[in-house]
């Protein structure tokens, strides 16, 4: 079918649901649209089969839902009407939640149900829940309603379902309000619900901020409200009966307008220096194993023969401080006496290459791109030029930009099924991207497949992946972290093992007399350079008004990291 995708914004969700309907046979043509009149001329420039909207804020004007099938993924129970959603769920602690396939309407999310699908709703933040358990349902419901609308079935079904939802408002700042002498488990659900837009407004060290990434804290207490340590540029404060990691901030109060912080999503310590005199530092190794939950972004585990290094940052994005100390914590897992070294990444992303909401709040932006490129560098060296051990990137959220050529780095390389992969960089005002992907992509692909994926700017779903020979395999997010070990138990055998690596030192020595590693990355830089420091402005533009939302960037680098 001919199939016309309407979205706010082209994220995750329909990002996935674009890769697997094309893997279907559809042919897609993909509108960010604002308004019913941007909807209109997407329409009649078209002349879809059907049209969907996997992500749209705005309602569908009847003149185009009258004309033709229009399909609302809509991220709630049957009966759940309103903008907010998921909001209201998290906020309330529903049990389970839901996604509703509906023909668009007059009334708002009232239209008649051609699919649906239920999952029990875990402890987590609303991003984090719509960007795995949403949309693994959406693509269930998206594809039984397609199959139904094209075999001629008409609603209503008979589909009894446990849930029922109903009309909600929008969820507003004054329903998720917290107040620090409430109990720990409450101002999680607040702050969760929030996160990632548009994030809860609360006073925080005598400012009012709003809150991103939250964690429990297990041991420390104090007064509520209070700031208790910072770690790794989050903060901890003090609740009721407990205490909670905030690991990100935006703040306008106390801050002038020209001030680079202003009203960014930053680590909490950097949006709150001026506040956190006294306020001690208390650092946890990667290797540490504390009684209880808190906050330790990079952590280092060990299985039998396997060394597993987990590192998760907000969004996947990778500044020059976090990229210093998941260097350090490799060389550290590196000396360990383990056969294989698995990076784990983040649960919601792999990575999305480097940080730009921290190089846009930097006061010299340009020497701060120089930096955090270079720190991404220095983490790939360090992987590629691994000998002594076999090391595994195991990608279990989405990734982008260089964080996808960060996996690329591994001798091997797995992903969960149905992440959304976006390999190119020029998307973010031409940026030409480093990390030696010019070595490391066409070493897996071949020249022509790596021009494409840098060039097309097209998102890249695990099945095509797995063909193109970009990851070596693809497992049910069930199955993880089981299924890893048992893919490694035989290659940890010391023969194997000891083969393995023999292989990988003759490939790595024929690569390197073929073109030295380093050259790679010279020519790249010298690009970069250029993109940073020259004349054209293009790339600093497109980061502005990325992270100051100031106008629709193109998808590239790093769409869902606002």
């Amino acid at each position: 079918m001919r199939i016309l995708f309407l979205s706010t914004r082209h994220n995750g969700l329909s990002q996935r649901a674009q890769v697997e309907l094309e893997e279907l046979g559809h042919h897609l043509d993909i509108a960010e649209v604002a308004d019913g009149t941007q909807m209109e001329a997407a329409a009649q420039r078209f002349r879809p089969d059907l049209i969907l909207a996997p992500m749209l804020k705005s309602a569908i004007p009847a003149s185009v839902w009258q004309r033709y099938t229009c399909l609302i993924v809509h991220p709630g129970i049957p009966g759940d009407r309103g903008p907010s959603a998921l909001d209201w769920a998290v906020l309330e602690g529903a049990s389970a939640w839901g996604v509703t396939v509906l023909e668009a309407r007059d009334e708002l999310d009232g239209g008649p149900v051609l699919a649906h699908r239920e999952f029990p709703l875990r402890e987590a933040s609303k991003s984090a829940i719509y960007r795995r358990e949403t949309t693994d349902a959406a693509m269930v419901a998206i594809r039984e309603a397609l199959e139904r609308y094209q075999r001629g079935q008409r609603p209503p079904f008979d589909e009894p379902s446990p849930h029922r939802g109903r009309e909600r408002p929008p969820c507003r700042q004054s329903d998720r309000q917290i107040d620090w002498d409430g109990p720990v488990e409450q101002v999680l659900r607040h702050i969760r619900s929030a996160d990632s837009a548009p994030g809860l407004l609360a006073s925080l060290g005598g400012v009012k901020a709003r809150l991103y990434g939250v964690h429990a804290e297990a041991k420390l207490r104090g007064k509520p409200g209070r700031l208790l340590a910072q770690r790794d540029g989050a903060v901890c404060v003090a609740c009721a009966d407990g205490a909670i990691w905030i690991s990100h901030l935006r703040r306008r109060q106390g801050l002038s307008a020209d001030d680079p912080r202003y009203d960014i999503k930053l680590p909490a310590a950097q949006v709150l220096a001026d506040r956190l005199m006294g306020v001690p530092e208390l650092p946890l190794a990667a290797d540490a194993r504390p009684s209880g939950s808190t906050w330790q972004p990079i952590r280092y585990r060990e299985r039998g023969h396997n060394g597993y290094l987990h590192f998760d940052f907000l969004n996947g994005a990778m500044g020059t401080e976090a990229l210093e100390r998941l260097l350090a914590a490799y060389r550290h897992a590196r000396a360990r006496p383990t056969r294989t070294l698995v990076l784990c990444g983040g649960e919601d992303f792999w990575s999305n290459g480097i940080d730009l909401n921290a190089i846009e709040a930097s006061r010299d932006p340009a020497e701060a791109s120089w930096g955090n490129i270079l720190a991404m560098n220095a983490l790939v060296r360090e992987i590629v030029l691994t000998h002594d051990k076999r090391t595994v990137a195991l990608m279990r959220g989405n990734a982008g930009a260089g964080g996808v050529i960060l996996a690329l780095a591994a001798d091997l390389v797995y992903a969960r099924e149905g992440i959304v992969l976006n390999p190119h960089y020029k998307g973010m005002g031409g940026l030409y991207g480093s990390e030696y992907w010019t070595y490391l992509l066409p070493r897996r692909v071949g020249e022509t497949a790596a021009r494409l994926l840098t060039e097309s700017l097209q998102p890249l779903g695990t099945a095509r992946a797995r063909r193109i020979g970009l990851v070596d395999g693809v497992m049910a997010g069930s199955e993880l972290p089981g299924a890893m070990e048992a893919i490694l138990a035989p290659g940890n055998e010391l023969r194997h093992w000891r083969e393995e690596l023999a292989r990988k030192a003759a490939r790595r020595e024929e690569d390197e007399r073929r073109k030295p590693l380093e050259r790679y990355a010279e020519e790249e830089l010298v690009e970069m350079r250029r993109n940073f420091f020259g004349a054209d402005q293009a790339y600093h533009l497109a980061r502005r008004a990325f992270v100051r939302k100031l106008e629709i960037v193109p998808e590239g680098v790093a769409a869902e990291r606002a």
